[in-house]
């Protein structure tokens, strides 16, 4: 009985989340970014796979079973979701592993000289890999191609800023 009370408050807390993000970013506005899944990383063991010259990823390979992220470039009104986010293989396997926290980034004109990365307050990865965050981002430039939407390690030495997520299936202004 426990465990189905806690799965009821899951559902209603993701349907609240996701209608609040819902109410937030309804405006048919060209400034609101969206990404409608989530994915982990894909890398071996101990290999780098990093975004840019400034944005390395986490050395172990993430799935994750869902979630989504949304930026409004004009407002800076940012909020990110993520389902089970979790480590593929190690002695970590189906776990977050040492990972408490995460932070969202948004990264614009990746890969050129005017790239930018701009992070999100933590947010608490629970055990499951779930994690979520509603916030405002500041200093988005005025031009903001190619964006991108990662969520990095946050609060463990040694790995913090180290990507193992990204937004899928972006689109923009929808």
């Amino acid at each position: 009985m426990k465990r189905i009370i806690n799965q009821m408050k899951r559902v209603c807390l993701m349907l609240c989340l996701l209608l609040g993000a819902s109410a937030a970013f309804a405006q048919n506005n060209t400034s609101v970014v969206r990404w409608r899944g989530m994915a982990g990383v894909i890398t071996a063991q101990g290999v780098d796979n990093p975004v840019s010259n400034n944005i390395h990823s986490g050395t172990f390979a993430w799935t994750a079973r869902g979630g989504f992220a949304s930026v409004d470039l004009a407002s800076g009104a940012t909020s990110f979701h993520v389902e089970g986010l979790v480590i593929n293989g190690t002695q970590f396997n189906g776990t977050p592993g040492p990972i408490s926290a995460v932070t969202g980034t948004l990264v614009c004109n990746a890969g050129t000289n005017t790239e930018i990365a701009l992070n999100t307050g933590a947010a608490s990865l629970d055990a499951q890999g779930n994690a979520q965050l509603t916030g405002r981002l500041s200093n988005i430039p005025a031009t903001c191609a190619n964006p991108l939407f990662l969520l990095r390690i946050a609060r463990l030495q040694g790995a913090n800023g180290k990507w193992i997520a990204t937004g899928t299936e972006r689109s923009i202004g929808q």
